[in-house]
């Protein structure tokens, strides 16, 4: 059974109704083609986008940022491909899951705006971070430069490849609130030495949402002969970029984030230059040495993921690119304008808009950040996530696509009352 019958048996199972569907492709065609920042403020659209989703009324879900849950649509497709995949068995497995899984990564490199060629999908940032932190040929004394406001997996790679090769690692400390570009690629340019093997940065700092300026890192690094790998676990399908235009070496995302793709889902970039020099997790043999395939190998694992990464995509484009972005911006914006003021309040995120996008992080002066995550939640039924540590205190606040402005006047509500 191919692609196309897949689909074919499964792409009405199960959606919302079609009568949701039909609002849903009568309030797309009646925004037509007005600015994503006009749409962005347009309660209507996104409230019809909302209905596509099953939401739990036992609290406000403001906590996307692990895991942004499926859409009714994506879901049902999901539990499709699941069924299908599950009378075809073994036969699936042996004749065209491959071909699938490279026609869904063919489809992801299209949103990255990259070559396919450079793109294999995975299971998640960690692991596609990881095989190239571990995969790099490090010999004693190299060195990597990092942020201790990385994500704690890929630091904690590190830490070992240190203790197994001999490499240094060089932390550094991002600003939360930089007064320019400048200051931040100083940073990472004042870290690298001429044993600099590897430089490692965020797109997106996960826990204060910050936006940092990739390309020009990467342009300050490769000036200095160091190659750079981007965590963009947040950024993608969040922000509306191409990974070509940053200039990095390595890209590591999750699907199951911003794009909303099953659990279990991620992607990698590696610049076609260098795919020969990246040892893989699992071995292949067959490939030759500049085949992004040779980085895939993966034993068995859920393929009905890899076939749900198209709806996914799919749905992407419907709302639009440009649209999602201004959304996520305009929400977080809502929120933090009106907290802004709030002399008790401690904002963990940049001043200027175009520093972060829909992620942004706050506190409470004399409150603990777990403390507050509980009152948050059991006071008033809005779930937060604590970050306390890297010189971040407070809780981040990960709004999604079907967020209300009600929902934040909540937040803002809570933020108001809560004191130490």
């Amino acid at each position: 059974m191919n692609k196309r019958t897949f689909l074919k048996n499964s792409t009405m199972l199960g959606l919302a109704s079609i009568a949701s569907l039909s609002a849903f492709g009568k309030m797309l065609e009646s925004v037509g083609d007005q600015p994503a920042d006009i749409v962005a403020e347009n309660e209507d659209f996104w409230g019809t986008i909302r209905k596509g989703y099953k939401l739990t009324p036992d609290y406000i879900n403001l906590e996307n940022g692990y895991y942004c849950f499926m859409p009714q649509e994506i879901l049902e497709q999901y539990i499709g491909h699941i069924r299908d995949i599950n009378v075809q068995a073994s036969h699936y497995l042996r004749t065209v899951q491959f071909d699938n899984k490279n026609a869904a990564a063919k489809k992801v490199a299209e949103v990255a705006g990259c070559s396919p060629e450079e793109l294999i999908i995975t299971r998640n940032t960690t692991e596609s971070l990881d095989m190239v932190i571990t995969g790099i040929d490090w010999q004693p004394g190299d060195e990597a430069v990092m942020a201790e406001q990385d994500y704690g997996s890929m630091l904690e790679m590190f830490k070992q490849t240190a203790k197994r090769h001999g490499m240094v690692n060089k932390i550094v400390s991002v600003p939360p609130d930089p007064k320019s570009d400048d200051e931040i690629v100083e940073l990472y340019a004042n870290a690298i030495t001429p044993k600099t093997k590897l430089l490692m940065v965020c797109h997106m700092i996960n826990i204060t949402g910050q936006i940092l300026p990739i390309r020009k890192i990467c342009d300050m690094a490769h000036s200095k002969g160091v190659p750079v790998m981007v965590d963009g676990a947040h950024a993608f399908a969040h922000l509306y970029f191409s990974i070509p235009d940053l200039n990095c070496d390595y890209y590591g995302t999750s699907l199951h984030k911003w794009l909303s793709v099953p659990i279990g889902a991620g992607a990698l970039y590696v610049k076609k230059d260098n795919i020969s020099k990246i040892w893989p997790i699992f071995a292949e043999t067959g490939k030759e040495q500049n085949d992004i395939l040779r980085l895939n190998h993966t034993g068995t694992h859920p393929v009905a993921t890899d076939l749900t990464i198209s709806d996914a995509i799919d749905f992407y484009h419907r709302i639009g690119p440009a649209r999602k972005e201004a959304r996520l911006r305009y929400l977080q914006n809502y929120w933090v304008n009106k907290v802004r003021p709030m002399s008790h309040v401690i904002l963990n995120t940049p001043t200027d808009p175009a520093r972060s996008c829909g992620i942004a992080n706050v506190g409470i002066k004399g409150v603990k950040p777990g403390d507050l995550a509980k009152t948050l939640l059991d006071k008033y039924k809005i779930y937060t996530v604590a970050i306390d540590g890297a010189g971040v205190h407070g809780c981040r606040i990960t709004p999604n696509l079907y967020t209300t402005t009600d929902e934040l006047d909540a937040l803002v509500k809570a933020l108001g009352e809560i004191k130490a």
